[in-house]
């Protein structure tokens, strides 16, 4: 299928998602969240669309912002030191339980104040998350975004074979809590 006609058909999706906040947490066995896939080669195409269509009523949250974001906070020879004695257990540094802020609660508090100022939740450049532990489950499950006025929308990088989705085309994903725009 060519990109227009797929990406029309794609926003026509996610507009009802959107609109229908019951039928989709029915669809998503209780979730309040809309993967919306894409073909990782088009990821820039999609977001702006995304943004010329939902320019007023949603706030984007860019996960390749945050992460600079997180690794300026707590200054890059710091960051270093930390990432390489935990580089095999990557969720300690990224989305710890302790009360130090990590990526995970930056992204959190981003969703958080995107509903709050009564805007749709769009989670872009979500690639960024591979190898840091933070899972988008572990997103979609968070009490903030399950009692959200507004769904989120998480911007998928992935392709779809036999009903299987592969994050960045090779990594199997979870069986999410979501509606899927394929």
């Amino acid at each position: 299928m060519s990109y227009i006609t797929d990406y029309q058909q794609k926003f026509t999706d996610l507009k009802l998602q959107i609109e229908n906040q019951d039928q989709l947490r029915r669809q998503a066995n209780g979730g309040n969240s809309i993967l919306f896939s894409y073909p990782p080669k088009e990821e820039c195409e999609y977001i702006e669309k995304a943004k010329d269509i939902y320019a007023h009523e949603a706030e984007f949250i860019d996960v390749s912002k945050l992460l600079v974001r997180f690794i300026d906070e707590i200054g890059w020879n710091a960051f270093q030191e930390y990432y390489n004695d935990f580089k095999n257990t990557p969720h300690l540094i990224f989305r710890s339980d302790d009360p130090e802020l990590d990526l995970f609660d930056i992204i959190i508090r981003e969703i958080y104040e995107a509903c709050k100022n009564d805007k749709i939740p769009f989670l872009i450049r979500t690639g960024c998350l591979y190898g840091t532990g933070i899972d988008n489950l572990n997103i979609m499950e968070h009490k903030v975004v399950m009692e959200s006025s507004h769904p989120l929308v998480i911007f998928y990088p992935s392709k779809i074979e036999d009903d299987n989705i592969y994050f960045l085309n090779f990594k199997p994903a979870s069986k999410y809590r979501c509606a899927l725009v394929k």
